[in-house]
């Protein structure tokens, strides 16, 4: 049985009318504090390098079209004890600060016999050796951290000497610790010889990035890591330190999209696009304004015409100032603020017309876009943007990310456990909001308002959200993400929202199984059931869901496989170790990146 008595698998949630029903018993839950049925710590400690590959036990059936690599990455250290330092063992604090482990799972069939069963691979690999070697000797961060408290050790002079701590010019590959989002063929940045890579099809690395200007390259086989770079190698006007860690691509050309946020007396917000045939890169636009502050912001939108950058109410303190004098983004942030409003920027991808649009919606604050979509009209040359969310109603869940909170640490958990405020504002609420404006001269737009089309609640809603990705930056139906019930400080079911009806459809598993991000692999032979509008409904949901999961009793872990259609498991890949609770990961098609 599941955690609230229902049968483990699939559930379906009630219609619309409930969904506040259901949010609010997840509210009661989580006040009731009782997470100690749930343990996450085997995510969290003693984790391990396979360096393998090794061959898992597989059960029940995988699909031999869903062949090929999935990576995933994300700390595999997050409390992970760093002995003998100069001040004593080192302890993480911030979920978002364990150090670097990628792993890859590769789905094979054999060539010989292409109707036998699929077998699984599995191997792992750290990413920051130098990086923990830095730690070992001085007992501290190299560096910028995303959350790490600092040391209280650490006097006036120390903080100001690291506002202006110089950037080395030739970092080592493991000397930074990136392990947020897998990307690949990513174009443009220099290889050892001095080339800049063509991108979509040419380039033979798999990359690593966060929310710096700072991109990791790994081999794909060995997952060694191979080399360091910043934006500005991209172009010289990109040397602002913070970007997203969500950078988009084109689904048909390919062309990489990201922005880079330069702090100083004026925020400057440079949004790019990197060719990815000639690897050369362009600044749609430059955003700067004397009211317009620097902020945390981990992902944008991209639609066929548009690259959407809203600007939430996560703001840093003193023109940025603030990130190098705390050593971490988290304190730099400012107390939330009503009245600050997030602020959205429409530019133009396409005819070279800069930003065309500016709208302003209520405070609040977001890790992750789902998906953009457009409606034309072109009589009147409306516009109407569509931009899927994952939203907060404050910043406050930034906070509940720490190891304190998420390990359930007694008397030290804090409002997070306690404070029913706090409680219903780190429950994720996925969103639609509508930009219109029109464009009836070159160079000129008019807005004409954004609204809200609607906000669907925890549980029938969660975080790291995926589509199919054929659908990107089309109109999708399905959203596939990680909801909670209220049992753990984490995530305890994948749900799958059908945005035309509002209804939810998830599954779980045992008590204690956390799953992770759920990475759609669309089935490469859709069905055809007569015109493309009905073809296109028909065949968003034909594919699988990929998902680690830990089970928290046992230790170990599996890779579950899902029926994107039905949530019900088809198979799973059954480790004999634990694989530490991850962000985002990427499947690959086999023989995309073979040489």
């Amino acid at each position: 049985m599941s955690r609230d008595g229902s049968a483990i698998g699939v559930r379906e949630f009630p219609a619309l009318d409930h969904h506040e029903r259901d949010f609010e018993r997840v509210v009661k839950r989580r006040l009731a504090g009782k997470f100690d049925d749930w343990p996450n710590e085997a995510g969290f400690e003693g984790l391990t390098v396979v360096r393998g590959p090794v061959e898992l036990r597989v059960t029940g059936f995988i699909p031999s079209w869903a062949t090929g690599s999935l990576y995933r990455t994300g700390p595999g250290g997050y409390v992970c004890n760093v002995e003998n330092t100069p001040k004593g063992t080192f302890k993480t604090t911030h979920w978002f600060d364990g150090f670097a482990h990628t792993h890859r799972f590769d789905i094979i069939t054999d060539p010989h016999n292409t109707k036998g069963p699929v077998q699984v691979q599995y191997v792992s690999r750290h990413q920051a050796k130098e990086y923990v070697d830095a730690i070992r000797k001085t007992g501290q961060l190299p560096g910028l951290s995303f959350g790490q408290r600092q040391d209280p050790c650490i006097g006036i002079f120390g903080k100001f000497m690291s506002v202006f701590r110089r950037e080395e010019p030739e970092p080592a590959p493991t000397s930074a610790n990136v392990c947020v989002t897998v990307h690949a063929d990513l174009p443009g940045f220099t290889s050892k010889s001095g080339r800049k890579h063509a991108g979509h099809r040419g380039n033979k690395a798999v990359y690593l990035a966060t929310d710096a200007s700072l991109i990791q390259a790994i081999s794909p086989e060995t997952l060694e890591p191979i080399g360091l770079a910043r934006q500005h190698s991209l172009h010289p006007l990109l040397k602002g330190p913070l970007s997203s860690a969500h950078a988009q691509r084109d689904p048909e050309t390919g062309d990489l999209y990201n922005f880079n946020l330069e702090m100083g007396p004026c925020a400057t917000y440079r949004v790019f696009c990197t060719n990815a045939t000639s690897g050369v890169t362009h600044i749609l636009a430059t955003i700067s304004a004397f009211d317009l502050k620097p902020a945390y912001i981990h992902s944008f939108f991209l639609s066929p015409s548009f690259v959407i950058l809203c600007v939430p109410s996560s703001h840093i303190g003193y023109m940025g100032i603030s990130v190098p004098w705390n050593g971490n983004i988290v304190d730099a942030i400012q107390p939330f603020d009503r009245s600050r409003t997030c602020r959205w920027f429409v530019v133009d991808r396409r005819a070279g017309r800069g930003v065309v649009a500016t709208f302003e919606s209520p405070a609040g604050f977001f890790f992750h876009s789902v998906n953009s979509f457009e409606k034309r009209d072109e009589s009147t040359g409306e516009i109407d943007v569509f931009c899927d969310v994952v939203e907060y109603p404050s910043t406050d869940i930034i906070r509940a990310f720490e190891m304190d909170v998420l390990l359930n640490i007694k008397g030290r958990e804090g409002p997070y456990v306690t404070n029913e405020q706090r409680i219903r504002n780190c429950l994720p609420r996925l969103a639609r909001y509508q930009l219109r404006f029109c464009i009836n001269k070159p160079h000129k737009a008019h807005r004409m308002g954004l609204e809200k089309v609607f906000e669907i609640k925890a549980p029938h809603a969660g975080e790291l959200p995926t589509i199919n990705p054929n659908y990107a930056t089309k109109k999708h139906r399905y959203v596939y993400s990680l909801a909670t019930c209220g049992a753990s400080t984490l995530h305890d079911l994948i749900v799958k929202t059908d945005l035309l009806t509002g209804q939810a459809v998830s599954w779980n598993g045992p008590v204690g199984h956390t799953p992770g991000e759920a990475i759609f692999v669309p089935c490469p032979q859709p069905l055809r059931t007569g015109g493309e509008e009905a073809d296109r409904d028909e065949n968003e949901d034909n594919g699988v869901l990929f998902s680690v999961v830990l089970d928290g009793f046992g230790k170990t872990s599996y890779l579950v496989c899902l029926d994107a259609k039905t949530m019900k498991e088809l198979g799973r890949a059954v480790c004999d170790w634990a694989i530490g609770h991850g962000f985002h990961g990427l499947h690959l098609e086999a023989g995309v990146l073979q040489n």
